[in-house]
């Protein structure tokens, strides 16, 4: 019976010495575990296009701590055309942010540490919760006895104080003829307030380029103004066909397109440019017509490049501008959309814009700009009527287009719009 207890003590004592060990030793190979399974990926700044080598990280999308999925947006990099997403690679933890927001980033820059693996249980999180509360709770009751003894019978001395106020009154007098002047200063009216806000880098660019033309090209402007009876009454009789056959919804930038590309087999050079050093020493004839169409959006104008209108009839042109607008109110434009574009088109007429003058989007020579259709009395045939009409202008480099040439396209854009029959001969 000795030997048998013996031998049963000898058996339990190596588990004994284990269940009395640290506990971290314990715990060390769950630790080499988790070192193998778990590792940090450091995020770049991806790649945005060959012109653009910096940008400003204007927000982050997630917080420090945060489970993001593979290719979820963890942050938002403004550039000078678009914003570029940045997508975690794989599924884990933020554990660093590397730069702030509104710092200057550049193409293959570290900006975000991340810590590979699955999501998070729920339960590790609430045990630390609970854990809080528990100690929380015993640093909440030592403080109870301290407002036991703030209660103390010197505050009943309050009486003794109370011959002060009675002095201080009788002083009271002076501060009023004090106050008298003090209501005739506030002389102004209204806040005065002002702010300073940082200019995006889009907005940066914009007026950079803007200047640049404006120094560059030698600009000038000529106007005229069309009928737009013929095309309203067009768009009206075939537009709920077109809706129902196509999805598409006629409007009247396909047919100016349209009517711009006509008038350019007669006047190719409305469809070319300047190249060269020292302000270009060569011109550049093109066969396609690749037309930018300015779109207005919060973080401002973009100019969407819609390809080959030449190749397209009214409805394809105007699926493709639809397109493009749609995808620049989203936000979703990319640098291929935008890059190139031989003429524009901006249609301030959509903003109520009777007359102004478009500033041209180099290296173009000529900008179309259309204005708002007013109904106006004109002369017809002898006799006054009531018309919608609208102003044209045209900005062209003087560079390249002489006055003449200008002119005749301009009057060519106006007798297609004014005859649209004309587009199919």
């Amino acid at each position: 019976m000795l030997y048998k207890s013996l031998r049963l003590a000898a058996r339990a004592a190596p588990k004994l010495a284990l269940c009395n060990a640290n506990p971290a030793l314990r715990q060390l190979p769950l630790q080499f575990q988790h070192v193998r399974t778990y590792a940090d990926q450091v995020i770049k700044v991806p790649q945005m296009a060959e012109s653009i080598s910096e940008g400003t990280l204007k927000q982050w999308n997630k917080k420090v701590g945060d489970y993001v999925e593979q290719d979820e947006e963890i942050a938002t990099i403004e550039t000078d055309k678009i914003d570029v997403a940045v997508n975690a690679p794989e599924a884990g933890t933020i554990k660093e942010f590397l730069v702030n927001e509104e710092d200057t980033v550049t193409v293959g820059q570290d900006i975000v540490r991340l810590e590979l693996g699955g999501a998070p249980k729920e339960g590790s999180a609430d045990k630390p919760a609970a854990s809080e509360t528990k100690e929380a709770a015993p640093k909440d009751s030592t403080p109870a006895p301290a407002p036991e003894k703030a209660p103390e019978p010197k505050q009943e001395t309050k009486p003794a104080a109370a011959p002060a106020p009675t002095p201080a009154k009788k002083e009271s007098p002076a501060p009023k003829q004090e106050a008298t002047p003090a209501k005739e200063a506030p002389a102004t009216l209204g806040n005065r307030e002002e702010r300073r806000v940082k200019m995006n880098r889009m907005r940066l660019r914009i007026a950079e380029r803007l200047k640049q033309s404006q120094n560059t090209a030698a600009s000038l402007t000529t106007f005229n103004e069309v009928d737009m009876s013929a095309l309203m009454d067009f768009r009206k009789q075939y537009k709920d066909e077109i809706l129902k056959k196509t999805g598409v919804k006629l409007g009247f930038m396909s047919a100016f397109s349209r009517a711009c590309v006509l008038a350019m087999r007669d006047i190719p050079a409305v469809n070319a440019s300047i190249e060269g050093p020292n302000g270009g020493d060569t011109i550049v004839y093109r066969d396609y017509v690749d037309i930018s169409v300015a779109v207005a959006t919060e973080k401002g104008l973009v100019t969407p490049v819609v390809r080959n209108v030449e190749t397209m009839d009214l409805v394809g042109i105007e699926k493709s501008i639809a397109d493009m607008g749609k995808k620049a109110r989203d936000g979703k434009l990319t640098i291929e959309d935008m890059a190139g574009g031989t003429f524009t088109i901006s249609n301030g007429g959509v903003f109520g814009s009777l007359m102004g003058t478009p500033i041209i989007n180099l290296p173009q020579s000529a900008v179309l700009g259309l204005h708002a259709i007013k109904e106006r009395p004109v002369a017809v045939n002898g006799k006054v009527e009531i018309r919608p009409m609208m102003y044209l202008a045209l900005t062209y480099d003087h560079r390249l287009l002489d006055g003449r040439e200008a002119v005749q396209f301009l009057v060519k854009v106006k007798e297609y719009i004014e005859d649209p029959r004309k587009m199919l001969l």
